[in-house]
């Protein structure tokens, strides 16, 4: 009997997060995470302004090549892994302080990324193809930190994370990362998989407690609840701002010439510049 040859497998490689279970907290480090992180808080700026530069160039580089250039590749896959494991630790799933280096095989989140072939017409439109991820990532990341208060008062008082927090935040985690992995290039597949894997996905059993990454009812119901929260902090600040626009177009009546001029040449809101 004849049958269908079958599906030709995809090529393209979907970053992978692999972070252990959650476990007991130093409550001590939980009650002092974002100063303990301040430090990191300035290497990851001043890697990510490195990352900008880099990027710009590796978008030109892969225009012309269809990939990546080595150099960028390099320092992008490097970079990525390190601005997920502060990320995870800000966010409370993992209690080992990041280290201050790229290489870290025995650190608990570890990330897998493959740089490859790129389609030029991606590559020419990412900054528009990404919209649709950069919202759901912008708006699910605002909805955890809306709480973010709640969660740290939870995990400091139970010193450990539950485990449909820690599935939630997982997902952030893990979807932040392939946002960034594809806006960089590093990766040619489109962020994916919000909601988890499903149940035996990986072939080869779980890896991690995050690959797969299978959420439970409340780990979903949690990040529905971020998302709609983040809708709503979204469309909160829309009004203020379309409030704050109509009472300074009031102001603008008496505001002088010269003033309008010279306002947009000043650092910070057009409304601080002196007025007579």
């Amino acid at each position: 009997m004849w049958q269908a040859p079958p599906a030709p497998v995809s090529r393209e490689w979907l970053p992978v997060l692999d972070m252990p279970a959650p476990g007991p907290q130093n409550r001590w480090t939980v009650l002092l995470r974002a100063l303990l992180l301040i430090p990191q808080f300035v290497v990851v700026w001043v890697l990510t302004v490195v990352a900008f530069l880099v990027t710009v160039f590796g978008w030109f580089g892969a225009l012309v090549l269809g990939r990546l250039p080595d150099f960028v590749a390099d320092y992008l896959t490097a970079f990525l892994p390190y601005d997920t494991r502060v990320t995870a630790y800000l966010m409370l799933t993992v209690d080992r302080y990041p280290p201050f280096r790229f290489e870290v095989p025995d650190y608990p989140v570890q990330v897998d990324l493959r740089p490859g072939e790129l389609n030029r017409l991606a590559v020419l439109f990412r900054i528009i193809l990404v919209i649709p991820a950069s919202i759901v990532q912008g708006l699910v990341n605002a909805g955890w930190w809306m709480v973010s208060f709640a969660l740290w008062l939870v995990v400091l008082v139970l010193g450990r994370m539950p485990q449909p927090l820690y599935e939630a935040t997982a997902a952030i985690v893990r979807y932040r990362m392939r946002y960034a992995a594809y806006l960089v290039m590093i990766s040619s597949a489109y962020p994916k998989r919000l909601f988890g894997d499903e149940p035996g996905s990986e072939p080869q059993g779980p890896a991690s407690a995050t690959r797969p990454l299978v959420l439970s009812g409340a780990g979903r119901g949690l990040l529905v609840l971020f998302l709609i929260l983040g809708l709503a902090s979204w469309a909160t600040g829309s009004i203020t701002a379309s409030v704050n626009s109509d009472e300074n177009d009031d102001n603008d009546v008496h505001t002088g010439p010269a003033e309008r001029v010279v306002a947009p040449l000043v650092p910070g809101p057009a409304d601080h510049v002196p007025r007579e």
